[in-house]
């Protein structure tokens, strides 16, 4: 990195998670902040959440479709980390002010991998195979950017946008299914929201995976046994106030339902 301070981006990052409170962009406050500078911002924001006693359990991919990517102007995904204060139970009730600033629902397939993957060179069978269990996942998606101001620096600078998630039962009988065919619908308050399918990101959930494993080889980060690995959404994010209620439905892997409250 030439004129970006990590360490300094890394830390006002991450005062602004502990104080709830958002800053401007950083593509509007930092003259020519590249990816490869977002993520060692993104390093070092983490570094000070492990600090904290927070520790990894697994990553998630995000930017997965391509009308997001059009909109940020790439043509690739990003990622982020996920750790331990991050996991919210099935059927809990998050507290907004507690652990979000302005959050966003997205339903997502979540893998957990019953051995490492380490790129260069995963393949999608790779990840099925070293695959132990699937599970219905929303991940609750946050920005510490004002009004969701974003472009691609941004999201990965913080943390791919990543602000909670929540997971349903583990299925690990899952061989048979077409997770690129896996139809999930979504309902906000009672009533239908939105509806998606596996091929949503990068064509089949797994290739998604593969992505971000060969990615973080390139970083010498590989993806580890029991690591809990968000593929991307499959549907649109949908803003979440207190009193909202959502569940989402996957044939072949259940549901899983999160409220929000103040």
């Amino acid at each position: 990195m030439n004129t970006v301070d990590a360490s300094k981006i890394g830390r006002i990052l991450y005062n602004s998670l502990r104080n709830a409170q958002t800053i401007p962009p950083l593509t509007e406050t930092i003259s020519n902040i590249s990816i490869d500078d977002a993520y060692e911002i993104s390093k070092s924001f983490l570094s000070l959440r492990l600090a904290d006693g927070e520790k990894i359990i697994g990553k998630k991919i995000g930017v997965t479709s391509q009308v997001v990517q059009e909109m940020l102007g790439v043509d690739q995904p990003d990622f982020g980390f996920l750790t331990n204060q991050m996991l919210i139970e099935n059927n809990d009730v998050i507290s907004i002010s507690k652990y979000l600033i302005q959050p966003r629902a997205e339903a997502e397939i979540a893998f957990k991998l019953n051995q490492d993957l380490v790129g260069p060179g995963i393949s999608k069978e790779d990840v099925i195979m070293a695959t132990k269990s699937l599970m219905p996942c929303f991940e609750i998606v946050d920005s510490r950017i004002d009004e969701w101001k974003i472009k691609i620096q941004d999201t990965v600078a913080d943390n791919a946008s990543c602000g909670v998630f929540c997971i349903g039962e583990e299925v690990e009988d899952f061989i048979d299914l077409e997770m690129d065919k896996l139809e999930v619908n979504v309902y906000k308050n009672g009533e239908f929201l939105s509806t998606g399918n596996g091929s949503a990101v990068q064509g089949h959930p797994a290739e998604a995976v593969a992505w971000l494993a060969n990615t973080l080889g390139r970083y010498d980060i590989p993806l580890l046994k029991d690591e809990i690995i968000l593929s991307g959404s499959l549907v649109p994010l949908e803003p979440a106030i207190p009193g909202d209620k959502f569940e989402m439905k996957i044939n072949g892997l259940g549901s899983c339902k999160v409220e929000f409250k103040e």
